[in-house]
């Protein structure tokens, strides 16, 4: 085949919707989103609406200039056959956003109200926390910093305790950003000075979060709809702006299974525009805009 013929295999049939690129390149037709929009919801639960067509579009455009494709007909094909290109593909679809002290309100209840109880905890055994959809770990270094105050010094409760961060996301480039905590200068401005001065070290022009921090975090790839590894209970959950991407039903069974994992009195933070819902619902307290509290037993 050609590739004007392979362009036009490509293209939508009439009155399908579709978003073409630049004069002549690829068009996104319904069929073709419409199968990428089940595989985001299969592998994901990622629900993709028609309104996001032109975003799929711009984002998948690349993965075909990269495979030397000049059609989504056969880039859908390719995904379809290939497991490696597959999972690509949804990471190329996932939204990674976030920065420091997003949300300042759920930081202030953790630091007067989570933390001086996560220090009696830590007097019996583990303490563990997790920032599920992490992105570049923004999120779970803020926790870390909010950890271990505004003094050089690391607490001494903090020294001697069994604490652990878990930092979760589906895109493994993120989970490596995560890993090596370096921020531009301009991603690090709404860190109070206090906590930069005592826990990030100029990076050449960029900023590394310090060792002390960097400790405290462990971060792997997860899909949030896999199984969980995690085999104990954790103290703290932070899901927050990640589960406006699904439907009711997944949100409804995420939540679920973040109430189950949480350790009775356990806080769980979820976004600023998210709500629980399900069962999820009548098993925690509203403790603050988008707070909850798990009953205790």
């Amino acid at each position: 085949m050609t590739q004007a013929a392979t362009a036009r295999a490509g293209s939508a049939a009439p009155g399908d919707p579709a978003v073409p690129g630049a004069p002549g390149g690829p068009v996104l037709g319904a069929a073709e989103f419409s199968a990428i929009a089940a595989i985001m919801q299969s592998d994901a639960r990622i629900h993709l609406s028609e309104a996001k067509t032109t975003l799929v579009h711009s984002r998948l455009s690349r993965r075909l200039r990269e495979h030397g494709l000049t059609d989504f007909r056969n880039y859908v094909r390719l995904v379809q056959s290939d497991p490696q290109e597959r999972a690509a593909m949804v990471v190329a679809l996932t939204t990674n956003h976030t920065h420091f002290f997003r949300e300042a309100h759920h930081f202030d209840h953790f630091r007067a109200t989570a933390v001086p109880w996560l220090q009696q905890r830590a007097r019996s055994g583990p303490v563990r926390i997790w920032s599920a959809g992490c992105s570049s770990g923004e999120e779970v270094h803020t926790i870390a910093m909010c950890l271990l105050g505004e003094s050089r010094q690391v607490p001494g409760w903090l020294r001697s305790a069994d604490l652990r961060l878990l930092a979760t996301d589906i895109a493994p480039h993120v989970v490596e950003s995560t890993s090596r905590g370096i921020y531009s200068a301009t991603t690090v401005e709404p860190v109070p000075t206090a906590y930069r001065e005592a826990w990030m070290r100029r990076f050449g022009a960029d900023y590394q979060m310090a060792d002390e921090a960097r400790a405290l975090v462990t971060a792997k790839v997860l899909n949030l709809f896999d199984p969980w590894p995690m085999r104990q209970r954790y103290d703290v959950i932070f899901c927050r702006n990640v589960m406006i991407y699904f439907d009711d039903q997944a949100k409804a069974e995420l939540e679920a299974r973040f109430v189950d994992l949480l350790a009775p009195g356990g806080y769980l933070y979820i976004g600023h525009s998210e709500r629980l819902i399900g069962p999820a619902a009548a098993r925690m307290r509203a403790c603050g805009h988008t707070i909850y509290q798990k009953e205790a037993t």
